[in-house]
């Protein structure tokens, strides 16, 4: 008896979406079920962090914020990928400790333009 060659495929793509829809609507039938029923003023309110918003919620937000945030990541990524070269480094050849330069390069210069952008100044 022969099977179709996308039945493995079908019944992985079955799993799948039963994987993700299962616990919907297990909450779901849960929340019709068992949760009580109580809405109102207070409990449809609009809030964030417990407190009543007052004034524009629109505030104006500093780019850069962001700026930092990625800076920060960037180095963050520079430190995972120089540890194994660090670990390594007698087992490496000339090109391996070129391509790293190279790599310490882009970073210094990442660097060296955030500092002429005013990014790293904190005001």
């Amino acid at each position: 008896m022969a099977t179709h060659p996308y039945l493995p495929i079908v019944v992985l793509l079955a799993g799948a979406i039963g994987f993700a829809v299962a616990p919907l609507a297990l909450a779901w039938i849960w929340a019709n079920k068992f949760s009580p029923q109580k809405p109102g003023p207070d409990k449809n309110a609009i809030y964030e962090c417990g407190l009543e918003t007052s004034g524009e919620a629109w505030v104006q937000f500093k780019p850069g914020y962001y700026l930092y945030a990625i800076i920060f990541l960037v180095f963050d990524v520079e430190a995972v990928f120089l540890l194994p070269f660090a670990t390594a480094f007698s087992g490496f050849g000339a090109a391996d400790c070129l391509a790293m330069l190279v790599f310490l390069f882009l970073l210094i210069a990442g660097l060296l333009w955030a500092y002429q952008k005013n990014v790293l100044t904190w005001s």
